[in-house]
């Protein structure tokens, strides 16, 4: 079958749909993997189910972004990965997507410490009928006037909220408002106006900064989207000392994110970097010789090289190999002093060096030579 091409414009883009889905059309046609934020991918599909293994009866819907849930089948009911079915919602009832059966969603509901035995899950009542998608279709299309407007009535009401986003229920009977805020917000008034406006339930929900970021999407500075946006399903705590330990300049502006806070990817290898740092010594340890003293300014952990100044020339570095200086140090533990440290450094280690930070034009004012 030929690849259709995704509508960004589509409403249900972020629901995961590459185009929107119309009558008794095969969801297959329009589901898109891969298009929406934290997609699930089914990697247990091709692997056949043992015979003395009940067929699981829990799957894993999606709904707007990364809102997802497990549901319960009803017996006789086969479902897979890409049909719309109507969920048990309160009040009323909800449309999803299915993303994730069988032993995969088991797995997954492993992950998530949800029991599929002693859980109160709720149930799935059908796949979507024509007139159920074309109503959830509809309430989809309100949510980007209704944001607008919202956004209107809080500024009118001199709130001190951010509202981010808003998801109409599958029936047009509930809206959940998603909304940002640095204190306690009193908005009884906010929800009377909304429900007057709107004439539907409605839910206000607080999210955090990062909770945030995800929700709005965008692309990172390394030119990709925005992790959280993507796969990121919880976020750890991330300090200062995880770039510290990476040798990253603590400049704000290049550590924080679009959420404003430190980047979640400073996680990502701090603890090989904390592991490659085992093998490398104190860098508060200066090393001795008979042309001055030299204390460590910088360290290129993978490369194994320790970059050193001397006290009384801070502008001539020495890209010296984490054995020597180790042999350096030795030597000084002994009482002995190497007569420069020249002799240990690599050459064209510090050429390169030099050139990322002044250019080769200048270049000729720190040759060594």
């Amino acid at each position: 079958m030929k690849k259709k091409q995704v509508d960004y414009n589509n409403p249900l883009f972020w629901r995961g749909f590459c185009e929107q889905p119309e009558g008794e059309q095969s969801t297959y046609e329009s589901h898109c993997s891969g298009c929406a934020k934290l997609d699930s991918y089914d990697w247990l599909a091709m692997i056949p189910i043992a015979n003395h293994l009940d067929v699981f009866d829990c799957v894993e819907v999606r709904f707007k972004n990364s809102r997802k849930e497990f549901f319960r089948v009803p017996p006789e009911t086969i479902l897979r990965p890409g049909d719309i079915v109507a969920v048990e919602a309160n009040p009323g009832h909800d449309i999803g997507l299915v993303t994730l059966i069988g032993e995969a969603c088991r797995i997954q509901m492993a992950n998530r410490k949800v029991d599929p035995v002693r859980a109160e899950l709720k149930k799935i009542y059908r796949r979507a009928r024509p007139a159920d998608i074309e109503k959830w279709v509809h309430s989809v299309k309100d949510e980007e006037t209704a944001i607008i407007k919202t956004r209107q009535i809080t500024q009118n009401l001199k709130l001190g909220m951010k509202m981010n986003d808003v998801e109409f229920q599958g029936d047009g009977t509930k809206a959940i408002f998603y909304y940002t805020a640095d204190d306690r917000v009193d908005f009884r008034e906010l929800i009377k106006i909304l429900a007057e406006n709107f004439r539907v339930r409605i839910e206000m929900k607080q999210i955090g900064i990062r909770q945030e970021a995800s929700r709005v999407g965008g692309i990172g500075t390394c030119g990709r989207e925005l992790c959280c946006s993507t796969f990121l399903t919880s976020f750890r705590t991330v300090s200062t000392h995880a770039a510290r330990i990476q040798q990253l300049s603590l400049n704000p502006q290049k550590l924080a994110g679009q959420c404003g806070k430190l980047k979640c990817c400073l996680n990502y290898e701090y603890e090989v970097y904390e592991d490659a740092l085992k093998a490398f010594p104190d860098i508060e340890l200066s090393l001795k010789s008979k042309k001055g003293e030299a204390t460590c300014q910088k360290i290129d952990v993978f490369k194994g090289i320790m970059w050193y100044s001397y006290v009384n020339d801070q502008g001539n570095f020495l890209a010296i190999p984490l054995d020597k200086v180790k042999e350096i140090l030795n030597m000084n533990e002994k009482g002995r002093k190497p007569e420069k440290l020249e002799d240990f450094a690599r050459k064209e280690e510090q050429k390169s060096f030099f050139e990322s930070v002044v250019g080769q034009d200048d270049l000729r004012r720190f040759d060594t030579k």
